[in-house]
């Protein structure tokens, strides 16, 4: 079990002294899953990249604001949720700021199911 106050505060102090302004931890990673704590100095920025298949940004403290490439800025602060557009975004701090971002990185495979009570009989 994670502590995601005492990861926020340890990663925002990390952030402060890092010459780019952020710091983060991967505290979660379960097959496609995966759960992360980014801090982020005031002003800092995760430069532009593409959305995994399914991602979603939760701040813990702060404001940020997601900047996507088709224009559309969406500004959040602590105890917002926002699921992530597919497309290029980048997202900036705004103040101090950390955030949980979670995301989907693959599909699993599909299950295929047999029902052997539906097999048919040879006759």
């Amino acid at each position: 079990m994670e502590d995601l106050t005492l990861l926020a505060e340890q990663h925002l102090a990390l952030a402060r002294q890092a010459e780019h302004g952020r710091s983060a931890h991967l505290f979660l990673h379960d097959g496609p899953l995966r759960q992360s704590v980014i801090a982020l100095a005031a002003g800092a920025e995760l430069e532009e990249h593409t959305a995994p298949p399914a991602a979603s940004l939760h701040v813990l403290r702060g404001r940020v604001r997601l900047i996507a490439r088709e224009g559309e800025d969406t500004e959040l602060r602590a105890g917002q949720v926002l699921n992530i557009p597919q497309g290029r975004h980048s997202i900036r701090a705004l103040t101090d700021s950390a955030i949980v971002f979670t995301t989907v990185t693959a599909n699993p495979e599909p299950v295929a199911v047999y029902d052997s009570r539906r097999t048919p009989q040879a006759g």
